[in-house]
């Protein structure tokens, strides 16, 4: 069974992985025709890929072959992407050293201002429909909860609330350029109206375990 982490340990990982492997280089195939490619059974394979679908990292599709039962071929899911190399994070990162080694501390401003104004944009969409406080800032911890903050509005006391924040999912980039966070506080601002003040009680950045704003009204 896969961890918790959707990673898989013991011996039959290492076949696994030949699958995983397998189908990312060729695409999709079948029981057979992985079976045939590793030296084992097709029923060996069936069971390795039962356990792969269950865990989101492949599915299947039924497909005629001439007479008799259709055959099941396997291709990757999307989920799979974890089992394979991703550099976007050291690519983010060499990209903002870059404009701010190359064009400057004024083009790099320029940059995270538009991203700003973006996102203002972005959310306004969804939070201008709220006519309370408390629904903005409910709305506003939908939005970044989709984004992959984990985020969570709270009640403190009459017209006190908070936006608590228990992932970040740009740590990366925001530990390399102050500006980021520096911005999104700034984002709340002006998304959650002039009738309120936001202050960041919490940051990852500083050694929290998550990020928090109180919101006063």
């Amino acid at each position: 069974m896969p961890l918790k982490n959707g990673s898989y340990k013991g011996a039959t990982w290492a076949t696994r992985r030949a699958l995983l492997d397998m189908l990312k280089m060729r695409g999709e195939l079948s029981s057979l025709q992985m079976a045939e490619e590793l030296g084992v059974s097709s029923m060996a394979i069936r069971q390795h890929m039962q356990e792969l679908e269950a865990a989101g990292d492949v599915h299947s599709v039924d497909r005629p072959q001439g007479k008799g039962r259709p055959t099941k071929f396997w291709s990757l899911a999307a989920g799979a992407a974890r089992h394979f190399p991703d550099r976007h994070r050291d690519l983010m990162l060499d990209l903002l050293s870059n404009v701010q080694s190359v064009l400057g501390e004024e083009a790099m401003n320029r940059l995270l201002d538009e991203r700003g104004d973006e996102q203002v944009r972005h959310y306004g969409e969804r939070v201008r429909g709220q006519d309370t406080l408390a629904g903005r800032v409910k709305e506003l911890a939908k939005l970044r909860s989709e984004e992959g903050y984990m985020a969570e509005a709270n009640v403190v006391g009459d017209g006190v609330f908070t936006l608590v924040e228990n992932h970040c999912p740009i740590c990366a980039a925001a530990a390399a350029c102050e500006g980021l966070c520096a911005r999104e506080l700034s984002v709340f601002e002006r998304v959650l109206g002039p009738d309120c003040s936001v202050e960041r009680v919490e940051h990852i950045i500083s050694g929290a375990r998550r990020c928090a704003y109180r919101i006063r009204r």
